[in-house]
């Protein structure tokens, strides 16, 4: 639908926007709004793509094609998911060494209804971003410079921006504080109650607002969680579980006074709180460039598209957290929690943790960190990964 009825909509918002304030002169849109594309080529501008997840993700994606011409995917039939092919290694993938089939967003399996629709999706959209002025993505050289590098021989010009929610800590302007992506109630009692938890004591967990668990994986989440002993913040949104969700009181009996369940919370803020030593998380790539850039360390259990290069990336290339499999048990819950509080493992992952935030914090503050970006959009001259230029204060303006 969006491909086939926005595009009209979409030129009358551009022209009304250029009668009301000032001419637009460059468009900037999700990678998988192909459609804006053709306004920008009928109107003549520039337009670059903005792609929400991780640079190994957006590589992942582009190899699709090239994954099914081997012959590694579709899978032949469900048995293959349990059968241990998908943990096949592969090796078309560059810079991206030892990712298995598990690995990668899992459309291509072509198991589900639909995803069939969304690989051929994908492709064409992809495709269609390869005619665009560039390609935005919220990361950092440092953490994802040879996979941009990849990318740059097979996109447009590329440029790592990111972390850009550190970006808003440098704007005089915290109106855009106040801009979330959910309607959901947030509970500051969050914060209250991470007061008055030690320094580094508290895992908190959060899945995002896609993930659609069982009540069986509930209940295994939650006695993994209880039987740590360790103090935990769990954020169960709305719908968050499929059917019947009620937990046991026997669980709230035994995690009284050291763990909290609530709806939703302010992530940036319980993150950063001093309280947090470890997220368990889903590996979204906001969730993760977040816990990254606050020195935290990570259970992962990725459960939808993106979220599994990013899981792998976490484990094997910057060694900021441990998974959790798919088929959750209870006891292995316990183990990881135990190990990434308390254990040498916890201790060495916090450590890379704390290196990756430096490096994430120098990226938005310096003059030639990835997030400098005044000037950082000239006319595209070829394809090229483009770093930020030094600035003397970070600013974005559109291409001239």
């Amino acid at each position: 639908a969006l491909q086939e009825n926005c595009l009209a909509p979409f030129k009358k918002l551009i022209a009304r926007l250029s009668e009301s304030f000032s001419p637009v002169t460059c468009i900037v849109a999700d990678l998988l709004m192909g459609f804006t594309l053709d306004a920008a080529k009928e109107l003549g501008l520039p337009e670059f793509m903005f792609w929400t997840g991780g640079a190994g993700a957006l590589l992942c994606y582009e190899k699709y094609p090239t994954i099914v011409d081997k012959g590694l995917m579709p899978l032949k039939d469900p048995s293959y998911l349990v059968n241990g092919y998908l943990d096949t290694v592969v090796d078309c993938i560059p810079n991206m060494t030892g990712i298995r089939l598990r690995n990668i967003p899992p459309f291509i399996r072509i198991i589900n209804p639909g995803d069939d629709f969304m690989v051929e999706f994908t492709n064409a959209q992809l495709a269609k971003a390869k005619t665009s002025s560039g390609i935005i993505l919220n990361t950092f050289d440092e953490l994802e410079h040879d996979i941009l590098e990849t990318l740059s021989s097979l996109f447009p010009s590329c440029y790592g921006l990111g972390p850009l929610h550190l970006l808003e800590y440098n704007m005089v302007d915290k109106s855009l504080s106040s801009i979330g992506s959910n309607l959901w109630k947030e509970e500051p009692e969050c914060l209250k109650w991470l007061d008055t938890k030690g320094p580094s004591s508290v895992v908190y967990v959060n899945f995002g607002s896609i993930v659609v668990m069982t009540p069986q994986q509930l209940v295994e989440f939650c006695w993994g969680l209880a039987n740590s002993n360790h103090s935990f913040l769990w954020i169960i949104r709305p719908g968050m579980v499929s059917g019947e969700s009620a937990l046991p009181q026997e669980f709230y009996d035994e995690i009284s006074g050291r763990g909290m369940l609530a709806g939703w919370c302010p992530q940036e803020q319980v993150i950063n709180h001093p309280s947090i030593g470890g997220f368990l998380t889903h590996s979204g790539w906001n969730s993760t460039v977040e816990s990254i850039s606050s020195g935290v360390p990570m259970l992962s259990w990725p459960f939808f598209s993106d979220q599994f290069p990013t899981c792998w990336l976490s484990c094997t290339k910057w060694g900021v957290a441990m998974e959790i499999d798919n088929d959750v048990k209870r006891d292995q819950v316990t183990k990881l929690v135990i190990e990434l509080m308390s254990k040498d493992k916890g201790k060495e992952m916090k450590k890379n943790a704390i290196s990756w935030k430096n490096k994430a914090h120098k990226a938005s503050n310096a003059p030639s960190g990835s997030s400098a970006i005044e000037g950082a959009f000239p006319r595209p001259e070829g394809s090229h990964y483009q770093k930020a230029r030094p600035t003397q204060a970070p600013k974005v303006r559109s291409a001239q």
